[in-house]
């Protein structure tokens, strides 16, 4: 009873958290402040005080293009020469069977917890934001593709084009290991073509339902025939007696088409631009955007052979960006609220795992989508059980030992021993604030994109008390 009198206390307070409107024009501090809230995990004061003195215009230019394409993170070991194993799970014994998935799982949550320590450590954020999108728009997951390796070199691939070229990114993942396990693609022959990959192809990665017809899918299929893999070293390998080089008509056009015609064709298709402009504001800005707006970019992507950076950069300048609607408009993500959390503390993080556990219960499971489609987000990452789980652990990270027993997860001595860091953590935190920064109205600013549903007392002084009491107000889950 008490656990349900939380939950819906704290649901009741979140939804009075969104229902609060954005007052008057963002000024420039504000739209700063914004930008970092949607590019970079959340503001942090050296962050701000970088950008400051540019005017917003030039902040957003410098943002974009100081983005990376390489992981800063050194790969796990075993990760840097993988090959599949040369003997399958069935002809193993039951010890040998057990040894495997049991590496396996541990392998798979090795590589979560990589992905968050980049996340954390990484000195260009936007850089692991877009990946992250890229993660939810061309989805792969362990459950199908069963070699956390390949999930691995996936990511590697969507960071490295993750600012980059979205026709070269489409075109590489066509022939991506991972995407060709998760989507049948691998063992589609001329014979008996297999339609799964073309048709999340058309639907989710390019046109979108409705502009696409069944023959379509059909014909796509057999242009893909003969995409596979290498046995020995787990690479793509086109297999030409596996491919359907016959005639092919799809989109309105006939030809011998084989894989990248059909991107091609794609690519050629004025719906594509407008599909990935549509989720790129829609993530960034949170409503969907107007017809002029949706044709004027998706125009320019398109006459720019679909580079995704001034894409972008034309959606972080565009008025309804820095609209007062826009602010505080969209919800954190699991990955969002643990990630923006400590790096904003700067709390230290030697073993990425146990972040991936408390995404999980959150619910966001990277490397793990639901589905093809991804997570759906929105107001979807919030639940009764998944806000208790949000206070829960943002209790810990302010010092507070008991925090995880909200939910049944208290480690006993370890917990304890954990909280007291997180709390010296924060403390120092706050000792470490420029001047600028040590006032207690400066700090719920950095922290709360609106003000707070529970106003707590600013007094003079910035506290961890203050500090825990802005982490726990429904406000700082938005973004």
């Amino acid at each position: 009873m008490r656990a349900l009198a939380v939950c819906l206390c704290a649901v009741t307070l979140f939804g009075a958290a969104i229902a609060t409107p954005a007052r008057g024009a963002m000024t420039d501090s504000e739209a700063l402040r914004h930008l970092l809230s949607r590019t970079a995990f959340g503001p942090r004061p050296a962050e701000l005080d970088a950008l400051a003195g540019l005017g917003y215009e030039a902040a957003v230019r410098r943002l974009l293009a100081s983005a990376g394409r390489e992981a800063v993170t050194p790969l796990p070991d075993w990760a840097r020469d993988w090959r599949p194993s040369s003997q399958r799970p069935r002809d193993m014994s039951d010890s040998e069977r057990r040894a495997f998935r049991k590496q396996r799982r541990e392998q798979a949550l090795e590589i979560k917890g990589w992905w968050y320590r980049e996340m954390i450590a990484t000195p260009t954020p936007i850089t692991e934001v877009m990946t992250l999108f890229w993660h939810g728009h061309f989805t792969s997951g362990l459950r199908k593709v069963k070699a956390p390796a390949l999930l691995l070199r996936q990511n590697l691939l969507l960071r490295r084009e993750a600012l980059g070229n979205f026709g070269t990114m489409l075109r590489e993942i066509t022939r991506d290991p991972a995407m060709l396990l998760y989507l049948d693609g691998a063992r589609s022959r001329d014979r008996a073509p297999n339609e799964n990959f073309a048709r999340e192809l058309f639907e989710l990665f390019t046109l979108g339902e409705g502009h696409y017809g069944e023959q379509d899918v059909k014909q796509a299929a057999r242009a893909f025939t003969g995409y596979s893999l290498d046995r020995a070293t787990g690479a793509f390998r086109f297999r030409p007696r596996w491919h359907d080089d016959g005639v092919k008509t799809l989109l309105g056009r006939s030809g011998r088409f084989d894989g990248d015609d059909v991107v091609d064709l794609l690519l050629a298709h004025p719906r594509t631009a407008e599909l990935i402009v549509e989720k790129l504001w829609r993530a960034f800005i949170g409503a969907s955007p107007e017809r002029r707006d949706l044709e004027r970019l998706a125009a320019g992507f398109r006459a720019s052979n679909y580079e995704i950076k001034p894409l972008l950069e034309a959606i972080l300048l565009s008025p309804a960006f820095r609209s007062p609607e826009a602010k505080g408009a969209l919800i954190k993500s699991p990955v969002d609220l643990v990630v923006g959390t400590l790096r904003l503390f700067e709390i230290p993080i030697r073993d990425g795992r146990r972040l991936a556990q408390a995404s999980r219960r959150l619910g966001q499971d990277l490397f793990e989508p639901p589905n093809v489609k991804g997570w759906p987000g929105g107001t979807a990452w919030i639940t009764g059980d998944s806000l208790i789980e949000r206070q829960a652990l943002l209790s810990f990270v302010t010092g507070e030992a008991d925090a995880m027993a909200v939910s049944g997860r208290g480690d006993g001595k370890g917990g304890e021993r954990m909280a007291r860091q997180l709390a010296g953590a924060v403390e120092a935190w706050l000792q470490g604030l420029p001047a600028a920064w040590q006032g207690a109205q400066a700090v719920a600013w950095l922290l709360a994109p609106l003000p707070p549903v529970d106003a707590p007392l600013l007094d003079r002084d910035a506290s961890s008390a203050l500090v825990r009491q802005l982490l726990l107000d429904p406000v700082y889950q938005l973004k």
